[in-house]
């Protein structure tokens, strides 16, 4: 039976055999006995790579951070993940740097970025939705439709599931959507910071 460890882009915790791209940490969200009792405990909700300096976990370990799993950094993104400052150090600064040019002002701290998605992020415990025009998005964004999470990809949208993109639709440019991406994540793409995507994005 699979474990109870992705995340979607809105930024539940689901049990699926599919594979992710990306390891998630969000604090320590198990008990001893390995089950989730929280989806969240610290702001600071990081998404890292697979494999790095050869290191290796066993999962759930008691008094340990919980090991998440997500499709890709479009996924990450939308859920309030950001990119790790040790193992994708150069993502984070790359991200910091595409924040910076959104925003103004100095270029943030990690922590400082952690205080502005946590209230972006989530509407008391549950995903924040950000009211969006559709052709204002830009490509990587995430939006929620019809109760499924849609990848912006050009003028397409492309259904995300747990093993990858799928079914294609298109809305109008003008349409009112509901961004799952936060709204300073998309001022970081607008930015030019480059939202890695799954596989099955990039084939179509």
């Amino acid at each position: 039976m699979p474990r109870r460890n992705r995340v979607t882009p809105f930024g539940d915790i689901v049990a699926t055999p599919a594979r992710g791209l990306l390891f998630g940490n969000r604090g320590v969200l198990h008990d001893a006995d390995g089950q989730l009792v929280r989806t969240w405990q610290v702001r600071r909700w990081i998404a890292c790579v697979l494999e790095f300096r050869g290191r290796h976990r066993e999962l759930l370990q008691p008094g340990r951070y919980t090991e998440l799993f997500l499709l890709d950094e479009a996924t990450a993104l939308a859920a309030g993940h950001r990119p790790c400052k040790e193992c994708r150090y150069p993502d984070h600064q790359r991200f910091r740097q595409a924040w910076q040019a959104a925003r103004g002002g100095d270029l943030p701290r990690a922590d400082d970025i952690d205080r502005v998605l946590h209230a972006e992020r989530l509407d008391g415990r549950a995903k924040r939705k950000h009211p969006a025009r559709l052709g204002d998005l830009p490509d990587g964004a995430m939006i929620g439709e019809d109760g499924s999470a849609w990848l912006v990809s050009g003028r397409r949208l492309l259904l995300w599931t747990p093993f990858g993109y799928g079914a294609e639709r298109r809305l109008p440019a003008s349409a009112t959507v509901a961004a799952l991406t936060p709204p300073s994540v998309l001022g970081a793409i607008r930015g030019g910071y480059a939202v890695q995507r799954h596989p099955s994005a990039l084939e179509r």
